[in-house]
């Protein structure tokens, strides 16, 4: 498995369910960090700055974002199950997501100090 330089986004994020006819609310698009938007026929799923998630907003959070430096190739295999395999077996819950350039992977923000040690464990640095 491919060894990665990883880094710990500094803001914490929440996990927010929406209609899947809704519109794509202002406050999740606050700020220059990063944001995920996945839109399915059963909802409107985004990852965003917690601060910026009104509390009537369904959501999950307290997420932290470890992410992996890219960019990646497409043709590389492995990227994720680096990540996810050691944490799994450390019985640490993960969210994944991939983008063009990186990939990032949220855990609860109770796990990350023990995260960072697994993954370090695993043979990926920090930076």
């Amino acid at each position: 498995m491919p060894q990665l330089r990883l880094s710990i986004l500094p803001q914490t994020y929440a996990v927010c369910q929406l209609h899947p006819d809704g519109h794509i609310p202002y406050w999740a698009l606050l700020g220059e960090q990063f944001v995920s938007l996945t839109k399915t026929s059963d909802e409107l799923s985004i990852v965003c700055l917690e601060e910026n998630v009104p509390a009537e907003i369904k959501a999950e959070r307290g997420w932290r974002c470890i992410k992996a430096e890219g960019p990646f190739p497409f043709s590389a295999a492995g990227i994720n199950v680096s990540l996810a395999v050691p944490l799994a077996q450390a019985n640490i819950s993960t969210l994944a997501i991939a983008t063009y350039e990186a990939d990032y992977v949220l855990i609860k923000e109770q796990d990350r100090e023990r995260a960072v040690q697994v993954l370090i464990q695993a043979g990926h640095t920090f930076r």
